[in-house]
């Protein structure tokens, strides 16, 4: 049985532009409780660096601090640009990168508005809205940073927006900031009908899984990503949620494929964390399937996957038959495409937190990945056999980052496929 949970005009100039912007922002930081925490400007961190990329349907600003900080973001028009400030003491950087690719962000600069306050102007190629925006803590060598995520937006969506912060600024001064909150999902409504999520622990009872040189087992590292993910996604009030397993139990592979079926699963994400003789291999990656594996490591992995369930005493179901239905083939080809849509979301929110494979978007041979009927993508967390992959998987606070960015990948997900079934109707 599936364990399951519920849950102004065309000649405005510059300075007139630079006026309200200043109003505009300052009234959002004022609101902002949070602010007491830097209580004076050589508190502030610096801005190490900022850098965007931008395709046809999202962009994403991300700047490197040297601490965290708050900040405040703005719609304005006439051009349409949004305006993103930062607490900060000084910049570090002369001028930053260019756009990377071509999207909905042309330009941006990056420059101190007044002492105290760095901020960052993004043009817009066309109406666009803020989707998400949070701070993430220092890691490793990983500075502090702020990752605002961009996506299309209708021009009334624009409009409404500009006209709410124009108005909330006008208000009093001090009116309710924009929040920031790495909660997934916090930018759309609550549908009537929640997704079932299926998170699927790897392995579990007599099959440890991979194994790390201080007796870490794979399983139970999956586990635990399992659990808290499953309350976050909870928490958000978006999904319903539920494992394959809740403790130390076996489940073949066939086992976990079908319980995802038949409780029809809006989605299927099996959780690893592999090792490799290469000790240098390490990052996170997610995989969908095919039997035509990326590269030869890949290969390995599914095989060596797949082969568990005779290793604990189980074989693998037989092949479909040679002559098979149009439709289930059909069915087939539908999904691996969500399944590679939804892999793109959730790379595209653990690459700001986590160290990820080169190409982290990959397909292999796995079988739970087999539903034809099931999106189904395959997270691999790490690497067990690299030192500094493990002791990532045991550290609390770079497993909470795991957890939320998956989250928000998830939720990223199905407000996509919700947007293109409404753009359908």
């Amino acid at each position: 049985m599936l364990n399951s949970a519920g849950s102004g005009g065309n000649t405005r100039g510059f300075a007139g532009f630079a006026a309200i912007v200043m109003v505009l922002l300052a009234s959002l930081f004022a609101a902002c409780p949070a602010f007491a925490q830097l209580e004076s400007i050589e508190d502030y961190p610096d801005v190490i660096d900022a850098r965007v990329t931008a395709t046809p349907q999202r962009a994403r600003l991300i700047i490197d601090l040297s601490g965290p900080t708050e900040f405040a973001i703005v719609s304005l028009d006439k051009p349409n640009r949004i305006a993103i400030d930062v607490k900060a003491f000084e910049l570090k950087i002369l001028a930053p990168a260019d756009v990377a690719g071509k999207g909905i962000v042309t330009a941006y600069t990056v420059e101190m508005a007044e002492k105290g306050r760095a901020r960052t102007l993004l043009t817009l190629a066309q109406p666009a809205q803020v989707q998400q925006a949070y701070i993430l803590d220092a890691v490793a060598d990983q500075p502090a940073r702020l990752v605002v995520d961009i996506i299309t937006a209708t021009p009334q969506e624009f409009a409404t927006k500009v006209a709410s912060d124009l108005a909330a600024s006008l208000a009093n001064q001090g009116a309710a900031p924009a929040t920031a909150s790495t909660d997934p999902g916090t930018h759309t409504p609550i549908t009537a009908t929640r997704p079932l999520v299926v998170l699927d622990p790897g392995h579990g009872g007599v099959d440890n899984g991979a194994s790390a040189p201080n007796g870490t087992h794979e399983k139970d590292i999956t586990l635990a990503f399992a659990l808290q993910l499953q309350k976050v996604l909870i928490d958000s009030g978006r999904f319903d949620v539920a494992l394959t397993r809740e403790d130390d139990t076996y489940l073949s592979l066939n086992e976990r494929v079908d319980l995802a079926r038949q409780n029809k699963a809006d989605i299927f994400i099996s959780l690893h964390a592999d090792s490799f003789q290469d000790e240098q291999i390490r990052g996170a990656s997610v995989y969908t399937r095919d039997e035509n594996a990326t590269d030869v490591l890949d290969k390995v992995l599914a095989d060596g996957e797949n082969r568990y369930d005779i290793v604990a005493g189980f074989s693998v179901p037989q092949a479909t038959p040679a002559v098979m239905d149009i439709l289930v083939d059909l069915m087939r080809r539908e999904m691996r495409k969500s399944s590679f849509l939804a892999a793109e979301a959730i790379v595209h929110q653990l690459e700001p937190s986590v160290a990820l494979r080169r190409f982290p978007v990959r397909q292999a041979d796995f079988f739970v990945l087999q539903a034809p009927d099931v999106p189904s993508v395959l997270v691999e967390l790490g690497f067990l056999s690299n030192a500094s992959d493990i002791a990532n998987l045991q550290q609390s606070d770079w497993r909470d980052r795991v957890v939320n960015a998956l989250a928000r990948g998830i939720a990223d997900y199905f407000d996509s496929t919700q947007k293109a079934a409404a753009a359908t109707q």
